[in-house]
């Protein structure tokens, strides 16, 4: 898969996964991991590159005596999301071309 096409996915899917609600790295990993493996240092550099671009927030809270950080979606995330279904209609119909799923023989 084209490394661009599947940093964008992999964006997206972090930020479904909070959101709903606020959570911290191994739940999302956690929450991810029916749909997709990433690893510890994969999820850490998504969520650096969209807290960055201001798709997320980040807190620091105690947590049984040590520091985790919470993650919470954006409107610009929302956004990003809402953005990725729309463009997701047009990669359905080029995947279909491609396997020839919409009926069409080639010549």
């Amino acid at each position: 898969m084209d490394i661009q096409l599947k940093r964008g996915m992999l964006d997206v899917c972090v930020l479904a996964a909070i959101q709903d609600e606020e959570s911290y790295g191994y739940k999302i990993i956690k929450d991810l991991k029916p749909c997709i493996e990433l690893s510890e240092s994969t999820l850490y550099t998504i969520l650096k590159r969209l807290e960055a671009a201001e798709m997320l927030t980040v807190r620091t809270a105690e947590h049984d005596g040590r520091l985790r950080k919470y993650y919470r979606i954006t409107a610009t995330g929302q956004k990003r999301i809402r953005e990725f279904r729309d463009e997701w209609a047009e990669m359905l119909a080029i995947y279909r071309f491609v396997t020839k799923e919409n009926g069409h023989e080639k010549d």
